[in-house]
């Protein structure tokens, strides 16, 4: 079943994780053991040759580079100058993926459904390019406001204002405060542009400010339920109820830390806390219950986003693996067509939606 995972961040893999992500997983791992640099050294479970595997011919893919003020111990760049360059770096590994025919950048609606038709003709994956659409994860890097216009034109077709602790335009995970007049004034371009505003990662007061300024498409590309967890990194009901209000699809999340409560980075492991791909679809269960239908739900699975399989699903080797989600879904009730919703079926009718005028 073709699937469309709305949360990867394949750059920075790339980049400042060294991976050459056209090779297979196991020989991504093998180059790394012995590697302590990083501790999810040799546990990458993400590489483009997976996705074909699991069938996975679309993906959400990010940019991110976080600005650090003096004081702030978030690892990060000096000046927004120097976080743009490291996202124009991540670009030129995207426009070189897709010279290489490995990826092919997806930019409207024209694009995404002869994409669609490529991956649903029934012909094996092997030669076929896995098609991103580009989203900036923090927008720390727009210099001003006229970057977002330059990050437009490259392709940028999503935007998250906030990442982790404080940002130049929003606070996200981990801090609070309004959204600031620079953060406002970025909603109202990216409001003009068409761009789709992801809600991933902003801290509750920014989330109210942001919806209430914001006019255009919603959704949150990885993201879970406080109920089941409780951090601010996660939705309160309250929040999702009015995510579903505004036609968004919420990515089921699958680091393990948002999935079990008081996880211990570093000691506490997914066999032991008994975090299973079953455990994502509780979360995507509740936000189910909450708008009384499986419309709101998808897959956002942020694999090898700064962890790897030492803190992912116990039951899950590689991103391929998320091709067991059809029959976790079918072993708890869910209808085929439901299923397809969650597989593709919701993220492609919001992009529908979204980009109904050609961009």
């Amino acid at each position: 079943m073709f699937t469309i995972d709305a949360h990867l961040d394949l750059s920075m893999n790339a980049l400042e994780w060294n991976r050459d992500l056209t090779l297979p997983v196991s020989e991504i791992n093998d180059r790394e053991e012995g590697l302590t640099d990083k501790p999810d050294r040799g546990n990458a479970v993400v590489s483009l040759p997976a996705l074909r595997k699991g069938n996975i011919g679309l993906v959400v893919a990010t940019q991110i580079g976080r600005y650090v003020a003096p004081g702030n111990p978030l690892p990060g760049w000096h000046s927004p100058e120097q976080a743009w360059a490291q996202t124009q770096g991540q670009l030129a590994w995207y426009e070189a993926m897709v010279e290489k025919g490995e990826m092919t950048q997806i930019r409207n609606l024209s694009e995404l459904e002869a994409h669609v038709a490529l991956w649903g003709n029934n012909e094996n994956n092997t030669g076929k390019p896995v098609g991103f659409i580009l989203s900036l994860e923090g927008a720390d890097s727009l210099v001003n406001i006229d970057y977002l216009e330059k990050a437009f034109e490259s392709g940028l077709r999503a935007l998250g204002p906030a990442h982790y602790g404080p940002g130049r335009y929003a606070h996200g995970t981990d801090a609070s405060a309004p959204l600031n007049p620079q953060g406002k004034e970025l909603i109202r371009k990216m409001d003009e542009l068409g761009i789709i505003l992801d809600a991933t990662h902003l801290c509750d007061l920014a989330f109210w400010d942001a919806l209430e300024v914001y006019n255009g498409p919603v959704w949150a590309s990885h993201n879970n339920c406080r109920a089941l967890v409780d951090h601010n990194r996660q939705f309160s009901d309250d929040m999702i109820k009015e995510l579903v209000n505004r036609g968004a699809v919420i990515g089921g999340a699958m680091d393990a830390w948002m999935l079990s409560p008081g996880w211990e980075r570093g000691k506490s492991t997914p066999q032991e806390r008994e975090v299973s791909l079953s455990t994502v679809l509780d979360h995507m269960d509740h936000i189910c219950q909450i708008a009384g239908n499986a419309d709101h739900i998808g897959i956002g699975s942020d694999l090898d986003g700064a962890f790897g399989k030492e803190q992912a699903p116990y039951d899950l080797e590689s991103i391929a693996g998320l091709s067991k989600i059809p029959n976790l879904l079918s072993q708890r009730g869910y209808s085929q067509q439901d299923i397809e919703k969650v597989m593709h079926c919701n993220w492609l009718r919001f992009l529908r939606n979204a980009w109904g005028a050609a961009l």
